[in-house]
């Protein structure tokens, strides 16, 4: 790689992981390189449930899904990785020597860079500001799970689902099984849900497609007594 090429990757680099600055030198050269960046595109597997961990994934570009499926085929979402996040799943598994305990999928094309198994174990134990950087993203990841359960376990489904309409932009381009995923639920009830939103006059449905009519009437039922 030219000086020109590598500034340009290390600029990316730091854009969505401005803490990486500090890896020695040695390190973020091994990670610049050109076959440490990868391109998946939407749909792509990133990794499945039961596989190994190859190392530490830093997403620079797209989103990322990660679901659990159950025995049935159900899946429920389980949170997603954007730019400059982490995936708790991962870090588990490099942290516990242990498989991958969902799937990994690429909502949208995606751009990311792998930071080898090998190398996240010795940056660890060796660079106190790579491991503080790892597992503030950790801490960040576990609090964000911990109210997606709190969601699950505590609120009504109405509920959650009026606030997933209400932080989308309208129109909502999407199925309701991809709804019922996001919830934990089934799609038969959110189609019920959906139904009963619309002959009350707070929504319009279409064909893969949602339309808000009523906002305020929809956050009052996202904001109600639990």
């Amino acid at each position: 790689m030219s000086i020109t090429e590598v500034s340009a990757a290390a600029d990316e680099l730091f854009a969505r992981y401005p803490a990486l600055r500090t890896l020695p030198a040695a390190d973020l050269a091994s990670l610049l390189r050109p076959q440490g960046r990868l391109q998946v595109p939407g749909g792509g597997e990133l990794f499945a449930e039961h596989s190994p961990c190859l190392g530490f994934p830093l997403l620079l570009e797209g989103t990322i899904k990660v679901v659990k499926s159950a025995p049935n085929g159900r899946e429920m979402l389980l949170y997603r990785v954007e730019p400059g996040g982490s995936c708790i799943i991962t870090s588990s598994c490099l942290l516990g020597s242990s498989p991958y305990s969902a799937r990994g999928v690429a909502e949208t094309p995606v751009t990311l860079r792998m930071l080898p198994t090998p190398a996240f174990d010795r940056l660890l134990g060796e660079c106190p500001p790579f491991r503080g950087f790892v597992f503030q993203l950790f801490a960040e990841r576990i609090a964000a799970l911990m109210q997606r359960i709190e969601e699950i376990a505590f609120q009504r489904l109405d509920q959650r689902l009026a606030r997933l309409l209400l932080g989308r932009s309208t129109p909502i381009r999407s199925t309701h099984q991809a709804l019922a995923e996001e919830l934990g639920s089934v799609r038969e009830i959110v189609s019920r849900l959906l139904k009963s939103f619309a002959d009350q006059g707070l929504v319009a449905l279409g064909r893969e497609q949602i339309t808000l009519l009523d906002r305020e009437r929809l956050q009052g039922l996202a904001d109600a007594e639990r």
